[in-house]
C-alpha cells in the first residue's frame, strides 16, 4: 500500500518550482531545497552532554547517504559528548514539480548512479524504475513515530530503510516496507501505525517549520550547538576533517575517544558496513578493506549483499 500525503504540507510542495531537491550536486554534497529563508540566531537548545548535532536529513537523501562514514566515526570517536538531534527535510512532497532536468522517478535513476560513484557508497538507482517513491513523506513520518518510541532504535529504522531505498531497490514509501524495516529493528509495530496516523505527522511539520525558520537550504545540514549557544554549520557532504574542525572550534577542549579499529568491534558497533564505511572507520585503504571483508565473507564471518554498485557487509551471529 502506498501511503499518501496530506494538505497540511500543500504549501512545502508549492514553494519547490525553481530548484528540485532530487538532484544532488556532488561537488557541494548537497541536495538543495529552494529559496529557503535565512535564520538569524539558533536558540541554546538543552542537552545533558557537551555539545549537540542537529542534523537535517530526509530518508531518500544520497548526499546523507554520502556522509554515513563520517557520521559513523563521529559518533565513535565524539559519542560520550555529544548528541545528535534527527530533523527530517521533507525532501519529496510529490511530484507536482518540475525542474533541474528531473520531472519524473525515471530521471532520477541514472543520477543516482553517478552520484553512488562519487560518494563511493552502494546506490542502486534502479529503484525509480522498478518501484518509485511518490514522495519521501510517509518514511518520514514513520521515522518520527519510531522517535516517539526509543531514540536508538529510531535511529536504526532510519539506517534500515535507507539500506532498502538505496540497496534493495524497495519503495519505502509502502507501509509494507515500513513495517518490515521496524519489525528488523525492533520496534512495536501497532504502536507505530497508530503514531504513524497521528501524532508523527505534526512533529514532521515542526521539523519542516524549524528548518524553514533556520534557513536550511538543503541536505545535510548540520547544526554544532554547544550549551551556550555557540554554533558552527556544516553544509553537505564533507571530509571528516570538516566535523573535527567544527567541533574543535566551539568546544576546543573536547578531546576524541580511542576506539578499537578490529572488525569484530567496528561489526558489533555497526552490524552492517559498507566498504566506504569499513576503510572510514578501521583506518585502511579501499583496497586493504576490501581484501579483509572478501576473506571474512569467505570464512562465513560476514555475509555479502551485493549491489551493480558496490556491496553492504553484514555481520553474521
Amino acid at each position: 500500500m502506498l501511503l499518501s500525503t496530506t494538505s497540511v504540507f500543500t504549501q512545502q510542495t508549492n514553494n519547490m518550482q525553481e530548484k528540485n531537491p532530487l538532484l544532488c550536486d556532488p561537488k557541494s554534497g548537497m541536495c538543495e531545497m529552494p529559496e529557503a529563508d535565512t535564520a538569524s540566531q539558533v536558540n541554546t537548545l538543552s542537552t545533558e552532554k557537551v555539545l549537540k548535532i542537529i542534523y537535517f536529513t530526509d530518508p531518500i537523501c544520497s548526499s546523507c547517504w554520502g556522509i554515513e562514514p563520517q557520521l559513523r566515526r563521529l559518533k565513535l570517536e565524539y559519542g560520550d559528548f555529544l548528541s545528535i538531534e534527527y530533523r527530517m527535510g521533507g525532501l519529496l512532497p510529490d511530484w507536482s514539480y518540475n525542474s533541474g532536468g528531473i520531472s519524473k522517478p525515471s530521471d532520477v535513476a541514472h543520477h543516482w548512479d553517478e552520484v553512488s560513484a562519487y560518494y563511493q557508497m552502494p546506490i542502486d538507482g534502479d529503484v525509480w524504475l522498478e518501484d518509485p517513491l511518490h514522495s519521501s513523506y510517509p518514511p518520514s513520518i514513520a521515522f518520527k513515530a519510531a522517535e516517539l518510541q526509543d531514540h536508538d532504535l529510531a535511529i536504526n529504522f532510519l539506517r534500515e530503510m535507507r539500506e532498502m531505498v538505496f540497496l534493495r531497490k524497495k519503495n519505502i514509501a509502502r507501509w509494507e516496507n515500513i513495517e518490515e524495516a521496524a519489525k528488523k529493528t525492533g520496534l512495536d509495530i501497532l504502536k507505530l501505525k497508530s503514531d504513524f496516523e497521528s501524532s508523527a505527522e505534526m512533529l514532521f511539520k515542526e521539523d519542516l517549520e524549524l528548518a524553514r525558520k533556520l534557513g536550511v537550504r538543503g541536505f545535510p545540514t548540520l547544526f554544532f550547538i554547544d550549551t551556550n549557544g555557540n554554533k558552527e554549520i556544516i553544509y553537505g557532504s564533507q571530509p571528516y576533517e570538516k566535523y573535527v574542525q567544527a567541533i574543535q572550534k566551539i568546544v576546543p577542549s573536547l578531546h576524541k575517544k580511542s576506539y578499537s579499529t578490529e572488525w569484530e568491534y567496528l561489526f558489533s558497533a555497526y552490524p552492517t558496513l559498507t566498504l566506504r564505511e569499513f576503510s572510514e572507520l578501521s583506518g585502511k585503504s579501499t583496497n586493504e578493506s576490501n581484501v579483509l571483508l572478501e576473506k571474512l565473507t569467505t570464512e562465513g564471518q560476514l555475509e555479502k549483499f551485493s549491489t551493480k554498485n558496490g556491496a553492504l557487509w553484514k555481520i553474521i551471529k
